[in-house]
C-alpha cells in the first residue's frame, strides 16, 4: 500500500484518512450522493419519502432512478417509460456496484445523446479487455475479475449482463434489457473500464487481496471542493440546455414613418 499527502493544507483542518482503490470495479459501493446530488443539480425531481427508497424522476418524467437498500437483493433500478421514440427499458445494479460506475449511466441520462453511433465494446477494447466470441459475446478485464456480456438465450431473449468477482466470489452484477438505449450501455462500459482509481473512506475498503490501495490524507475542505465542482458542472450544463431550449424574446418592431406622411416643418 502506497502513501500520499496532499499539499496546500488549510489552517485548523484535520486531515482524514482515505484510500485510492483500483481496480474501481472492486472498490465497493461508495457514497450515494455522488449520484443523487448530481441528479438534483441536473434538474431531476427527488421523489424519495422519509425512511423509504431513494427515487428521482427525470424532468420529463420518462425515466425513474431508484435505490432501495431495504429489500433483497436491493440496489439501483433505472426504468425508462415507452415514448414515441423509445420502447420501455430497464436496468438494475446490485448494491456493491461502485457509484462511479452507476454514475456513468445516470450522468448520461442528464445529457443530450451523442450523434455518433454507440459501441459498447470500444471503450473496453481501448483498455485491453479481451473479447470472446461464442454463443454469447463476452469481454473480460485484464485481471479477469470483471466482465461484460451480451447474453443470448434465443430469438428475442437477449440482454446485457455485467459483473465482478474477487477471491470471495461474486461481488456485484448489472443487467440491462435489450431495449436499453445503446448509448447508456456504452456509458456503463466506459465507466467500468476506466483505469482511474476511486476514493474510499477509511473503513469502507473491501477486504480483498485483488485490489490495490494508495493511502491519502485529505482535508474536509478538499473533499467538499471536489464534490462541489461536480455539482457546479451539472448546474452549468443544465442551465445551458434550458437556455438553448427557451424561445428568444422578440424585440419590438420600431415604428417607421409612412412614406406618404407629411413631414413636420422647421
Amino acid at each position: 500500500m502506497k502513501k500520499k499527502q496532499w499539499q496546500n493544507w488549510g489552517p485548523g483542518e484535520q486531515a482524514q484518512q482515505h484510500y485510492l482503490v483500483e481496480p474501481r470495479h472492486l472498490a465497493g459501493s461508495g457514497d450515494l450522493r455522488h449520484i443523487t446530488e448530481f441528479l438534483r443539480a441536473s434538474g431531476w425531481k427527488d421523489k424519495s419519502k422519509s425512511g423509504g427508497p431513494t427515487v428521482f424522476d427525470s424532468p420529463d418524467k420518462s425515466v425513474r432512478i431508484g435505490y432501495d437498500p431495504f429489500t433483497q437483493p436491493g440496489g439501483w433500478t433505472i426504468s425508462g417509460k415507452r415514448t414515441a421514440a423509445q420502447v420501455a427499458w430497464h436496468a438494475t445494479f446490485s448494491r456493491q456496484v461502485p457509484v462511479e460506475i452507476v454514475a456513468g449511466v445516470t450522468d448520461a441520462l442528464t445529457q443530450p445523446r451523442s450523434a455518433h453511433a454507440p459501441n459498447v465494446w470500444e471503450p473496453l477494447a481501448a483498455h485491453r479487455w479481451e473479447t470472446e466470441q461464442g454463443r454469447h459475446v463476452t469481454a473480460r478485464s485484464p485481471d479477469g475479475t470483471a466482465f461484460v456480456r451480451f447474453h443470448q438465450n434465443g430469438p428475442g431473449q437477449a440482454h446485457w449482463w455485467a459483473g465482478a468477482r474477487n477471491e470471495h466470489g461474486r461481488v456485484w452484477q448489472a443487467v440491462f434489457t435489450p431495449t436499453t438505449p445503446m448509448h447508456l450501455v456504452q456509458a456503463f462500459s466506459t465507466a467500468l473500464s476506466d483505469p482511474q482509481p476511486v476514493m474510499r473512506q477509511l473503513g469502507h475498503v473491501p477486504p480483498s487481496q485483488q485490489i490495490r490501495t494508495t493511502s491519502v490524507s485529505v482535508l474536509p475542505s478538499q473533499l467538499s471542493a471536489w464534490q462541489q465542482a461536480r455539482i457546479t458542472a451539472a448546474r452549468a450544463a443544465t442551465w445551458a440546455r434550458n437556455t438553448a431550449r427557451s424561445p428568444r424574446p422578440r424585440t419590438a418592431a420600431h415604428p417607421h414613418a409612412h412614406a406618404g406622411a407629411p413631414r413636420a416643418r422647421r
